[in-house]
């Protein structure tokens, strides 16, 4: 009975082991998921336009997916703590059913998720690295007082331990974990980290689509709202009609940001360019802002912006330059048409004759098309030509770029110093956080494209600049702070329980035993003597029991097995 009673207790005990593992590592994952979708912030809207041409409808899917990522990793945290506070006092984690069942949900879901994203949404991972060159630092002082924090842990699960080889496996996970986070800052590398003299000037901000936080996007008053803003410029979208009207809009369709299902439910989902001007003007270009609301702004616009908004249209290019030509740049990308649209060979030259008719200056028009380069520079050769396609800074020259427009994961800071040594200038888009405005700010970006052209405006600052020298004589602070906390913590602990005994959860459970009926005590007994004797244990102590019922004190002596097997008969 006692064999079978130790052969249940070592299976319990590696089953505690086990789900602490599990424990553990959904920790890490959920925080990692955690970070990951609290810093791509920037990009939620993003997000949902990427989810909305997969499954055909707009939801706003980022704020349901970030709770539910923040209520996993509060909840596994919790759990983990827990967990903790039971190895601190030497008893076995003890997890309840409900919550394995509830820490195997919260993975699955976690690696499901996780997986989902990295197959739909794969250049999001690489926002991890950026936003590690704003976050690393602070990460790192933060990691350093969990780690010193652990070592009351960790010093007493030492000092408890009995046997030399356990206390060097523990000590030396520990210290190579504790080395490795105090070297961390050596692979730090942010453009934050320098001198404040060598900051350059602060990023143009261009509108995207105009002030599309303000206003529905690619409409007269988004773009009247980017000129109030005072950006520098505005990015905007082109499309040719069917009868040969160059107008604004982004998606293929007319679904997200029009009325179309309503006007023309049979032609919802016809490319925009096969829809001919006099129907186009039509639609509403407003009303699904306000009923959408992507950037959870509309609920601040005041009572006029608001019914502006809701009788917006669809935007004709000429009526935008209009805004635009006395006031600010902009960047044009021309969607192309295909070979049955009644203006496919000319699409180029109706839109060239559309801008310069305009009056905007050549030098404001930043060309990104890479459609009959050639021929744009024989019509207009003022304009700033652009190109989409990060390329050697040797060959874009050659072709005779002037401007990289380029999405803000696709560089790093030494292609930006490549670029500007070749007096290239780089735009990033869609920069939306202050934060991320100011990491590029440091690389040296020459202009960013924004929705929030409101926000970053008023940054007048990179949100943090720290001189290397300052940030070492931090670094190496925190880490001797750090090192003198836990060479104390292990000193003290060693102190305090060495000269405690260490008992066993059977010992404990015994001598704790009140109002127990007589085969309970009997069965912990029976496992006490046990364990003792598989432990080697030649002299037993005395062991009291103190109990209301009266239970009378037995010492335990060491005995082989057959007297072990006489005494439990």
């Amino acid at each position: 009975m006692s064999q079978i009673l130790w052969e249940e207790e070592f299976n319990q005990k590696n089953w505690e082991r086990l789900w602490f593992l599990i424990l553990t590592f959904t920790f890490f994952l959920t925080l990692v998921w955690f970070y990951f979708w609290w810093e791509v912030h920037n990009d939620y809207n993003e997000i949902n336009w990427y989810l909305y041409n997969r499954m055909g409808y707009w939801s706003d899917w980022s704020i349901p997916i970030l709770i539910t990522a923040a209520a996993g990793f509060l909840y596994i945290t919790a759990l983990l703590i827990l967990a903790l506070c039971h190895i601190a006092v030497g008893q076995q984690m003890n997890l309840h059913w409900l919550h394995k069942i509830g820490l195997m949900a919260t993975l699955v879901v976690t690696v499901v998720t996780m997986s989902s994203i990295a197959q739909l949404w794969d250049d999001e991972w690489e926002m991890v690295v950026i936003s590690m060159q704003a976050t690393a630092p602070f990460l790192h002082i933060g990691a350093l007082a969990a780690v010193t924090a652990l070592s009351w842990l960790i010093a007493g699960q030492f000092a408890r331990t009995e046997k030399a080889t356990s206390q060097m496996l523990i000590f030396t996970a520990y210290f190579a974990v504790v080395v490795a986070l105090y070297l961390v800052p050596l692979t730090v590398s942010s453009p934050c980290i320098m001198e404040k003299k060598d900051l350059g000037p602060k990023p143009a901000i261009i509108g995207h689509r105009g002030a599309p936080m303000l206003a529905p996007e690619n409409t007269l008053m988004s773009f009247q709202k980017a000129v109030e803003q005072k950006t520098y410029g505005v990015q905007a979208d082109v499309v040719i009609s069917y009868d040969g009207v160059p107008f604004l809009m982004h998606d293929k369709t007319l679904r997200r940001t029009t009325n179309v299902e309503e006007v023309f439910p049979e032609l919802a989902y016809e490319h925009s360019y096969m829809f001919n001007w006099t129907d186009l003007e039509r639609l509403n270009a407003g009303e699904w802002f306000l009923k959408s609301d992507p950037f959870w702004t509309a609920g601040s616009l005041s009572g006029s912006d608001y019914r502006e908004a809701a009788n917006q249209s669809v935007c004709k290019l000429a009526d935008m330059l209009q805004i635009a030509k006395d006031n600010m740049s902009v960047i044009l990308n021309v969607q192309d048409l295909p070979r049955d649209h009644p203006y496919y060979s000319t699409y180029i030259n109706v839109t060239l004759q559309t801008i310069l008719e305009s009056g905007i200056r050549q030098q404001a028009v930043m060309w990104l098309p890479n459609a009959e380069r050639q021929l744009v520079r024989q019509i207009a050769p003022g304009f700033q030509q652009t190109s989409g396609i990060k390329a050697d800074a040797e060959h874009l020259r050659d072709k005779g770029i002037k401007h990289l427009n380029l999405r803000y994961t696709k560089v790093t800071s030494e292609d930006i110093r490549e670029y500007t040594a070749a007096n290239l200038s780089v735009n990033l888009y869609v920069v939306n956080e202050p934060w991320l405005f100011s990491i590029l700010w440091c690389a040296g970006v020459q202009s960013v494209t924004s929705d929030s052209s409101q926000i970053l405006s008023k940054v007048p600052f990179p949100v943090w600049l720290m001189p290397p020298d300052e940030y070492s004589l931090i670094w190496i602070t925190a880490d001797l702070i750090s090192f003198t906390i836990i060479v104390g913590v292990f000193i003290f602990q060693k102190w305090r329980l060495g000269s405690i005994r260490t008992y066993n959860p059977e010992q404990i459970m015994l001598s704790a035993a009140v109002r127990r009926s007589s085969r309970d005590v009997k069965i912990m007994k029976e496992k006490l003597i046990f364990s003792e004797i598989n432990n080697g244990v030649e002299n037993a102590d005395e062991l009291s029991l103190c109990s209301e019922n009266g239970y009378s004190n037995e010492g335990v002596a060491p005995m082989d097995h057959r007297d072990m097997k006489l005494r439990m008969d």
